[in-house]
């Protein structure tokens, strides 16, 4: 008989007995949407704690980077990263701009900077890196490369909640960042995501944009979309706050036992953690070379699943795989030989508050041989 199924994520949920009476207060005063008062309130709450000035909030993560590039005025070509989920590329080719892959660092997992400048064009107008998994990138060398060309820098930090180095959040790098509070994520609103700018200005733009472009009643000054965030959403976001150190807590726990399990493991390797980051620990990816582990990445996905342990090939296939995107030039697997490499060997172990004891030792019996 197989036993319970353990899956690679498990939201943070707060409790009905919490969220119940913020429902009701939305019920009494009958505003769903549209800037309420729970969406205020999750704005003000989000920048407190995250340590930014200006946040707005979004219905998921994929539209605060379509938002941010039409934001800015984006054109021409975006260097980004081919190891993401695909939404990073997406947003380009929504805005009809030209997606420009480069390679990735192999210890980090994020854009290389070198690369990036081997990238640019007199085309290139921005850079849209992403802190994978929640490792920093190298913010410093990006923004030196970026005031160089006079490039924009928006950052897809999905993976970054409240990641900071030496203590300052990273989501104050670049021009802007994204994030994501998808279910699946640390800090999650069911669905949702926001987008953290630098000036007052900026976010009123963003607003604007978010809602249809409208400045009044009878203004519309933007071609915007629909994205906004409705209370019912905000006011669940408020009650996961309240929870979120401890849950990253917990994560940390689960972090420390894989990883001093499997330091040793030959074939096994791990990002290594930095002493100045202090993570989310949104995720645990392994990487698995087949010559020295014995057998395939993919051999230990099956063996896992088949004892209804679920991990994920995240990020399998590279984003520049897709039929859709293949086609580019800087889509061939001869300009990005790392993260080729790093999708061929890449699972993410389950992570998430709820783990037991007894979830990570029968975790890392299949590993761990």
């Amino acid at each position: 008989m197989k036993k319970d199924i353990i899956t690679v994520t498990s939201p943070l949920l707060p409790s009905l007995e919490e969220f119940e009476p913020l429902l009701k207060d939305i019920w009494e005063r009958k505003w769903l949407t549209n800037n309420g008062h729970y969406h205020k309130e999750l704005e003000k709450a989000l920048a407190e704690y995250l340590g930014v000035e200006y946040i707005s909030l979004f219905t998921n993560g994929t539209l605060p980077l379509i938002t941010a590039l039409q934001a800015m005025r984006i054109t021409g070509e975006v260097i980004t990263t081919p190891y993401s989920f695909v939404a990073t590329t997406h947003s380009i080719w929504w805005n009809g701009l030209k997606p420009v892959f480069v390679d990735v660092d192999p210890t980090t997992g994020n854009l290389d900077p070198q690369k990036i400048e081997e990238a640019i064009t007199p085309k290139t107008t921005a850079i849209m890196p992403v802190h994978v998994y929640g490792n920093p990138c190298d913010i410093d060398a990006i923004q030196e490369i970026a005031d160089r060309y006079g490039l924009a820098v928006i950052y897809d930090a999905a993976h970054a909640f409240n990641v900071k180095i030496d203590g300052k959040t990273i989501l104050d790098a670049g021009d802007m960042s994204t994030l994501s509070f998808h279910a699946t994520k640390t800090y999650n609103t069911v669905e949702g995501g926001a987008l953290i700018c630098r000036d007052a200005r900026t976010k009123k733009r963003i607003d604007y944009l978010k809602n249809f472009g409208f400045a009044g009643e009878t203004t519309v000054v933007a071609p915007g979309i629909n994205s906004k965030m409705d209370e019912i959403r905000a006011a669940y976001g408020l009650c996961n706050l309240k929870h979120i150190d401890s849950a990253i807590a917990a994560r940390k726990k689960v972090a420390q036992k894989y990883r001093a399990a499997l330091t040793n493991v030959t074939g096994i390797s791990m990002f290594n953690e930095r002493d100045d980051v202090t993570y989310n620990y949104s995720y645990f990816p392994i990487f698995v070379n087949e010559k020295e582990y014995g057998i395939s990445r993919d051999a230990l996905y099956e063996k896992m699943k088949e004892q209804n342990v679920l991990g994920r090939r995240y990020f399998y296939p590279l984003i520049s795989d897709f039929a859709i995107y293949r086609g580019l030039p800087s889509a061939s697997k001869e300009n990005l030989p790392v993260a080729t490499r790093m999708a061929n060997e890449v699972i993410c172990l389950p992570m998430h508050a709820s783990l037991t004891e007894d979830d990570i030792e029968r975790i890392l019996t299949l590993i761990v041989k």
